[in-house]
């Protein structure tokens, strides 16, 4: 007998005889099994779909809800290089804090609390670094940040001055129609001098009352400080030979009167941090921040306080051949007091006496070159003390631009 393969055909019909269809049982559970693997496809296609969606909804609301964590305490908008205030550690834009202390802020903005620095903060600007890397359309208006880097220099400290004790309340003149005695007018009072024209008491001697509409008393004046009258001949009377107002000595202790003018405290101005507050610094310098800055760095780390300029500056004041001449006829010293004034016996006469008012005008007044003089000490650093002039002096038109600013040196504000 032959074998298989010699009654036959090619090798391929032997496999189509010998493969054998599947029953029909297996058929139907086939396409049923590739039914149900499509349909889990089809389902995990949708259900990755709405897994990054809604992995896009949760990273859109981490990103809103960490951009209002790192909201400015002032401006409430995403902070534009932070500032954090110890000890509270409530943190700001660095411009909102610096507008703050000029407008007279002594504490935190947000729990006024008292504080004892300010620095720049570099955790937070690198979480707001990232955060604006992945999400750019929250970056603040290109306006918003032009305007704060004029106000603010990126990574300087502040200084917020400490709250100054409230002055003692002035013992004003409670009657509006007449006058009442002075401290020296009644007998037996606790100074030991008396008027020679004592004012008579409107409520036990109201016939003799003196009343206002007939003037000042005679030999009395108002004092510049309490505005009560006083004697002006009395022993704790004194005059301030720049505005010839008169002081009592003993309505509030150590304000009304004129000292020495080596012995005087310039008024509201006893640190650095009320110098930090006063809007009339910054004019001083054309409203040259930068200036400023490196002027209050240097009176910081040197320990100068501002009775201690005043005191040079009035020592430069007496140096000089015309004095103080120039200070009367510029009217520096006219209409600080709500009281008038007296008459200036002698514009050449020597002054040795000068009121708390007074005094802060003269810091003010030469604080500029006071400060031109102290550069020339070769106390600062050279890339501050060596900048170059500016070609257009004071009448330079970018004494606001602060890179301008930082290259030139003083002219460009004198």
């Amino acid at each position: 007998m032959g074998s298989l393969l010699s009654r036959s055909g090619p090798a391929s019909s032997y496999a189509n005889v010998l493969k054998r269809r599947a029953s029909p049982s297996f058929e139907s559970l086939e396409d049923d099994t590739s039914r149900k693997r499509l349909k889990e496809d089809v389902n995990d296609n949708a259900i990755d779909s709405g897994s990054n969606q809604n992995l896009l909804m949760t990273q859109h609301a981490f990103a809103d809800d960490l951009a209002q964590e790192l909201n400015c305490g002032c401006c409430s908008e995403l902070c534009y290089h932070p500032v954090v205030v110890s000890p509270c550690q409530h943190f700001f834009c660095g411009s909102c804090c610096v507008l703050w202390i000029r407008n007279g802020g002594s504490n935190c903005p947000a729990c006024r609390g008292i504080s004892t620095s300010v620095t720049p903060s570099r955790p937070l600007e690198a979480v707001i670094d990232v955060l604006l890397r992945a999400y750019p359309a929250k970056i603040r208006a290109e306006g918003e940040r032009i305007q704060a880097d004029e106000v603010y220099k990126a990574g300087t400290p502040l200084r917020i001055p400490t709250p100054r004790e409230a002055s003692p309340e002035p013992n004003l003149n409670q009657n509006a129609d007449f006058a009442r005695p002075c401290p020296h007018c009644l007998p037996g009072n606790p100074y030991g001098w008396r008027c020679p024209q004592p004012i008579p008491d409107p409520v036990s001697d109201p016939d003799h009352a003196w009343h206002f509409d007939d003037g000042t008393p005679p030999g009395h004046l108002y004092c510049g400080n309490c505005e009560n009258l006083l004697a002006i001949g009395a022993p704790t009377t004194t005059k301030c030979d720049m505005c010839q107002v008169s002081f009592c000595g003993v309505g509030v202790q150590g304000r009304c009167i004129a000292s020495p003018l080596q012995s005087q405290h310039p008024h509201g101005i006893s640190d650095v941090g009320d110098l930090i507050q006063m809007p009339e610094l910054y004019e001083c310098f054309g409203s040259n921040t930068v200036e400023v800055e490196y002027l209050l760095d240097y009176v910081t780390a040197q320990g100068l306080t501002p009775r201690h300029i005043y005191r040079e500056i009035v020592t430069n004041l007496q140096s000089q051949p015309t004095g103080f001449k120039l200070l009367i006829e510029l009217e520096l010293f006219v209409d600080l007091h709500g009281v008038a004034p007296g008459v200036d016996p002698n514009p050449d006469a020597p002054r040795t006496k000068i009121c708390r008012l007074c005094a802060a005008e003269i810091l003010l007044w030469g604080l500029k070159d006071w400060w031109v003089r102290e550069r020339q000490k070769g106390y600062l650093d050279e890339s501050v003390s060596k900048r170059k002039d500016c070609p257009e002096g004071s009448e330079c038109s970018k004494q606001k631009d602060l890179g301008w600013c930082f290259v030139f040196l003083r002219r460009a504000y004198i």
